[in-house]
């Protein structure tokens, strides 16, 4: 039986991902260049895996030395604008209203800090409905290692088989399906790029299927 959702944040409730990698573009366009999505990609729901530096790859593609704290001064408050006119991605809200209503526990995994993730949810009105927040400064490593699921399962007194992930992101999938969870993957555009290979389900928004429906009719017990 389902008993809690785990909800990824950047790209899934929110899409802070496309402002992040637009952001990036609008500088290396500056410079006559391009960020190829594949390298930003890496770091697309979690750097455990990557190193990737957005600053230092257009200092290599100019072959000459930039200041990266000015360059990424001014990626984070171009970011910040964008993503400020963002809402809640489709059917988030009635995701969040079916779980209340059905019982559901309902926490989240996000590779982002804190601060990012408790002020955006806050400013959603969207911070109350979940239980458990777990965030890149509660684990030792974020996406693609499972620590950030395997702290949401232990603060919810869950196993694997009762919950049920959704995320955006290759890392956030590959995290999850290396726990042994059923995960809906829900893509952005961007994130469609790169693919959500190993995912159970993989939908066009969350308002494509409604939750009972999910419930129902899509888990591996039907």
């Amino acid at each position: 039986m389902i008993k809690a959702l785990i909800f990824d944040f950047d790209g899934l409730i929110l899409d802070t991902e496309t402002p992040d990698y637009d952001a990036w573009q609008e500088i290396y366009a500056g410079h006559g260049a391009q960020l190829p999505i594949e390298l930003w990609g890496q770091l697309i729901g979690g750097s455990g895996a990557s190193d990737f530096d957005a600053a230092i790859h257009l200092e290599k593609l100019l072959g000459q030395p930039l200041d990266r704290a000015a360059l990424n001064a001014r990626w984070r408050a171009r970011s910040d604008e964008l993503i400020a006119c963002q809402p809640a991605l489709p059917g988030v809200k009635d995701y969040l209203d079916d779980a209340r209503r059905l019982g559901l526990r309902l926490a989240i995994a996000s590779s982002s800090p804190h601060k990012w993730v408790d002020t955006y949810l806050a400013d959603l009105g969207l911070l109350d409905y979940f239980e458990i927040i777990i965030c890149a400064d509660d684990v030792r490593r974020v996406k693609p290692d499972p620590g950030l699921f395997l702290a949401a399962l232990s603060a919810l007194h869950l196993r694997a088989e009762e919950v049920i992930v959704f995320e955006d992101s290759p890392n956030g999938v590959k995290a999850a399906k290396s726990v042994g969870i059923f995960t809906v993957a829900v893509p952005i555009a961007l994130t469609r790029q790169l693919g959500v290979d190993g995912a159970d389900i993989v939908l066009p928004s969350l308002a494509s299927l409604r939750l009972e429906e999910l419930l129902s009719n899509h888990l591996p017990h039907k």
